[in-house]
């Protein structure tokens, strides 16, 4: 059941360096205005997404797992509101293959400024995660 655990938190691990990095690189994008720069950012882009889905998914599989080994209800206020807060990542994920797609076409609408704070989403996610499965607070 431990290895259960180790997984998951591992590839939630991988997920999150790539939530974190991904804007920092779109911040970085935004500034480069010569064509081999732009066709590094978008290899690196593209490959970034495709490493953090991959965490994604698997700490979803293991994530998944761990609730039917443990037998968890899901009736826990503390596990409902750390679901609604998965899901709102895995929205923010997604949003950031559109802006990855984007990049790619040439077709990018924000600032550096905005990438800045767009960047600072996971992190509140994160730290209420954390609080909320390791306290249980509700």
């Amino acid at each position: 059941m431990l290895w259960l655990k180790a997984l998951h938190v591992i590839f939630m691990v991988t997920w999150f360096a790539g939530l974190f990095y991904l804007p920092r690189l779109f911040v970085y994008h935004v500034d480069c205005h010569d064509e081999p720069g732009e066709q590094r950012f978008r290899v690196m882009e593209r490959k970034l997404f495709a490493i953090m889905t991959l965490g994604a998914v698997l700490a979803a599989i293991f994530g998944t797992w761990l609730l039917i080994e443990w037998h968890w209800p899901v009736t826990e206020l503390w596990l409902q509101i750390k679901l609604l807060l998965i899901a709102a990542l895995v929205a923010y994920h997604v949003y950031c293959g559109i802006l990855v797609k984007r990049f790619a076409a040439g077709q990018n609408r924000f600032s550096g400024v905005f990438y800045r704070w767009f960047n600072e989403f996971p992190v509140l996610i994160l730290i209420s995660v954390i609080l909320l499965a390791v306290l249980r607070p509700v």
